[in-house]
């Protein structure tokens, strides 16, 4: 049972859609939702059977869906396959205010500004078009690694992920055509899934988000284009960090506000802000299946031109003919590709969006990873990456070897597998289908390639 600080819920009472019996109620339940979202680059059947995805469906998204009960997703391959990723239903919404805000047919750049661990950033990805371009930025250093790690297993190519603060986005002004800013907060909508968050809210820790908040606002707005879509949301039910952010954003950034359509069967609180009577959307687990979230939609009114230089020179390096020619066998279609140098790193990156790339790189940001990593050349030998394994665009020639569920999780678990054939070299591994990653075959052994820092520990 999870009992609601008595401060918090005084503070709701002035939210017109709040109902505190049920609010109450459905806290104190022990009542929880599982959902996850499919991944459309990497539909399977027996992925959906396995999960009975049948009409159980959240409303809002083309791709999410409600699960009767909450598996061990830790023990499914599938999962580590980014086959799907698990996703409270009401950031899923995400979706809908893209889909209305922004012409999802043009080449777009995207930051996500807050990405770890990745839902938004997935969810995103799969909405673009593939010569669209989106930069997943998480300010805080020991969580980028889980942002790696879950983009990797997603597959994505068009993409960059950035380690910095909204302030360093700076010399990028006016570039980015959508900026979507799931800001830091008091984190009261997730109460019901993650009791011990209570600990952590108090009065004055909204009162310091909310001024977080603002900060980043205010760090990150000239980055986005005029006409522009900036998506503000967040996971708290205080008003300070949700309508009055609102009224702060038409105060302070040149802003119209974006109204949404919402189907009456949602379950959405469409809600007006009290200064500017600006629509936003707030979600009550009472009300609606997903927890507690507010998101709220705006567009970019400055018109000032602005020109963002092509640096001469970056840390990209145009890899040789001789080189490119060691990887055409790796992907099916190299020519939808460029092909670079990138440290110790050789690179895929999407023809489309590598003139958009340049800017974000000669403007000093911190990258954690850029386009497809293939792998390192070693001679004349590639060493495959696992994001190459990952990606939908790895070739479909490459020897696979086909592992069982139990055989699987060794293999996820960085343990020794066993290989029937006569097989040599590298191999894709497989469970039904799905690749898990790479296996080095020798004559008298086999290699695994899992990276250590990935491998599960449940048994």
């Amino acid at each position: 049972m999870t009992r609601i600080p008595d401060s918090l819920i005084n503070s709701l009472k002035k939210v017109e859609s709040f109902d505190e019996s049920a609010f109450r109620a459905t806290h104190e339940s022990g009542e929880q939702v599982t959902s996850i979202r499919m991944n459309s680059a990497k539909q399977s059947a027996i992925c959906n059977n396995k999960y009975a995805i049948t009409n159980n469906k959240v409303p809002w998204s083309n791709y999410g869906y409600y699960l009767d009960q909450r598996p061990s997703f830790t023990l499914d391959p599938f999962f580590h396959a980014g086959y799907y990723y698990v996703q409270e239903a009401s950031g899923m919404f995400l979706e809908q205010a893209i889909r209305q805000t922004v012409d999802l047919n043009k080449p777009l750049k995207v930051l996500d500004l807050c990405a770890a661990p990745g839902g938004k950033s997935t969810l995103i990805q799969s909405l673009i078009s593939a010569d669209s371009m989106l930069v997943s930025n998480e300010v805080i250093k020991s969580r980028v690694s889980v942002l790696e790690e879950n983009m990797t297993r997603w597959g994505a190519a068009n993409l960059i992920i950035t380690n910095n603060d909204p302030k360093d986005f700076s010399s990028l002004k006016g570039y980015f055509d959508l900026i979507v800013i799931d800001a830091p907060c008091s984190g009261s909508g997730l109460f019901r899934r993650d009791a011990e968050a209570i600990q952590h809210w108090s009065e004055a820790n909204v009162q310091l988000c909310q001024q977080r908040q603002e900060r980043i606002l205010a760090d990150i707005f000239p980055s986005l284009k005029p006409g522009g879509t900036l998506i503000y949301s967040t996971c708290s039910y205080s008003k300070e960090e949700d309508e009055d952010i609102v009224d702060w954003i038409m105060d302070e950034l040149n802003t119209e506000n974006i109204r949404l359509k919402i189907e009456s069967n949602y379950g959405i609180k469409e809600t007006v802000s009290d200064k500017h009577n600006a629509y936003s959307y707030r979600f009550w687990p009472d009300q609606l299946k997903g927890e507690g979230f507010f998101i709220s939609c705006f567009s970019k009114q400055d018109d000032e031109e602005t020109s963002i230089k092509t640096p001469k020179k970056t840390v990209l390096e145009k890899l040789s003919r001789n080189d490119e020619s060691l990887l055409m066998d790796w992907i099916d279609e190299p020519k939808a590709f460029e092909f670079f140098r990138f440290g110790d790193q050789v690179l895929a990156i999407p023809s489309g969006i590598v003139a958009m790339i340049l800017p974000v790189l000669g403007a000093g940001l911190y990258i954690r990873q850029l386009g497809l990593r293939m792998g390192k050349l070693a001679g004349k030998e590639l060493i495959p990456d696992p994001a190459l394994a990952f990606s939908p665009a790895i070739s479909k020639r490459i020897v696979a070897v086909s592992l069982n569920r139990d055989q699987a999780l060794q293999y996820l678990r960085r343990e020794e597998v066993s290989i029937d054939g006569n097989q040599r070299g590298w191999a894709l591994v497989e469970y039904e289908g799905a690749k898990l990653g790479w296996v080095k075959i020798l004559q008298n052994r086999v290699n695994n390639y899992y990276p250590k820092e990935w491998r599960i520990r449940m048994r």
